[in-house]
């Protein structure tokens, strides 16, 4: 029996899906859960596991190719189909002949000129499970082949000896990149630069700003860091804030969808992470019902996955409003750009000290600037203010949030 591998959708609006590379060649024996191929889509660029163990045939898509959602792009057969030798390679557009198999005990037990031979077994585990390819993020094969990196001359840190990012940073190749010329620019920039033109040019933007004693939640900060082995920042707290101004605020948990405004039953809290390579978003998926340490963990583990180039989809689906925090470089204010389809995004900006009135009288405090990006489709001014000052309130009262 064989299992079909389809194009995935991250979203509603996704039409369609492109190959990007294939990390296995039609015929190899594939496991379950092992990366088959790199596909790229409006959100992100990521991998695709397998859904089960066989042999890899049929595959209708190659690389460069634009597939539509739900389209069948390969099939993973049983092991007792494996095709006989000579099936097209990856690209080719050949399918592979159905009537070719072996039997399962020729696959067991493979001969001296069995592509599946012992001496794989002496072979650094990244090498292993049939690939033909060296175990790497997305993000490291991008940079390698920008750069003309062998590599299997590159020892991996990742999972299984895979090699990430970092592993070519120490050879003093990423820093190369500012000097790319424009036309190199990654998918994930490029995707970005789509993304925000579509918004800024389809949304019809407007902000709302205030400034917020922050005296509160940094205090609280030291508090829970005390009290927790996760590094607490200052991001987790306003996603848990955040999200349970949402909860009181549900026309602002919101969408446009052509003529209607739709309303999400999940508040997905999208955190916006900066990158070499473009602006990636990774969501903390029901984070109104999350405390600030399980917030905490997820984060630390999607952003991550983020940096080693390992996003699974799931990781940036589903997002419902967006939180870009730019404190800790300095800066004190700035208008983010809605993050379709959503109607909303909060701006922060750094916490410094003020001087400011306190009972009428001057006094220094930790002041912090939120910006408040909003589709007026979707939201007006008045429900926007009142959605701030729920936010603002909470900043400088959490009110028993911050477990």
């Amino acid at each position: 029996m064989s299992q079909e591998i389809i194009m995935p959708a991250l979203g509603m609006a996704q039409e369609t899906g492109k190959v990007l590379k294939w990390l296995k060649a039609q015929g190899d024996l594939i496991t379950k859960g092992e990366p088959l191929l790199e596909i790229e889509t409006d959100k992100t660029t990521f991998e695709l596991e397998a859904p089960g163990a066989g042999i890899l045939s049929n595959v209708t898509a190659a690389e460069g190719d634009e597939v539509p959602v739900g389209s069948v792009i390969a099939e993973i057969r049983d092991d007792r189909e494996r095709p006989v030798a000579g099936v097209p390679t990856i690209g080719s557009g050949a399918r592979a002949d159905s009537a070719s198999v072996a039997s399962r005990a020729s696959a067991a037990e493979p001969t001296a000129t069995s592509p599946s031979v012992s001496k794989d077994a002496s072979l650094p585990s990244a090498f292993k499970h049939g690939s033909r390819r060296r175990l790497a993020s997305p993000k490291a094969r991008r940079i390698a082949t920008e750069r003309g990196i062998d590599l299997a001359t590159v020892s991996g840190s990742g999972p299984e000896g895979a090699v990430v990012a970092r592993d070519l940073a120490a050879t003093g190749t990423i820093s190369q990149a500012k000097s790319k010329p424009a036309e190199s620019l990654s998918a994930a920039w490029r995707l970005m630069a789509e993304r925000t033109t579509q918004s800024w040019t389809h949304a019809p933007h407007f902000y709302l700003v205030r400034e917020v004693n922050a005296s509160r939640i940094t205090a609280w900060r030291e508090k829970l860091r005390r009290g927790s082995s996760e590094r607490i920042t200052y991001t987790d707290i306003l996603t848990k804030l955040v999200a349970a101004s949402l909860r009181e605020h549900p026309q602002v948990n919101a969408e446009w969808r052509e003529d209607r405004i739709e309303l999400k039953s999940e508040i997905n809290i999208g955190v916006a992470v900066a990158m070499e390579e473009g602006l990636i978003v990774p969501v903390i998926h029901g984070a109104d019902k999350l405390s600030v340490n399980e917030i905490a963990v997820r984060r630390e583990e999607v952003v991550s996955r983020v940096r080693g180039g390992s996003l699974r989809p799931a990781d940036v689906v589903g997002g419902t409003f967006t939180i870009s925090n730019l404190g800790m470089y300095g800066v004190d204010a700035f208008n983010a750009i809605l993050n379709p389809p959503q109607a909303a995004i909060l701006a922060v900006g750094r916490i410094a000290q003020r001087v400011v009135a306190v009972n009428d009288q001057p006094a220094v405090q930790p002041m912090m600037i939120v910006t408040l990006s909003c589709d007026h489709r979707v939201i007006d001014g008045a429900r926007a203010a009142r959605f701030l000052e729920t936010v603002v309130d909470l900043v400088e009262e959490p009110l028993g949030l911050l477990r």
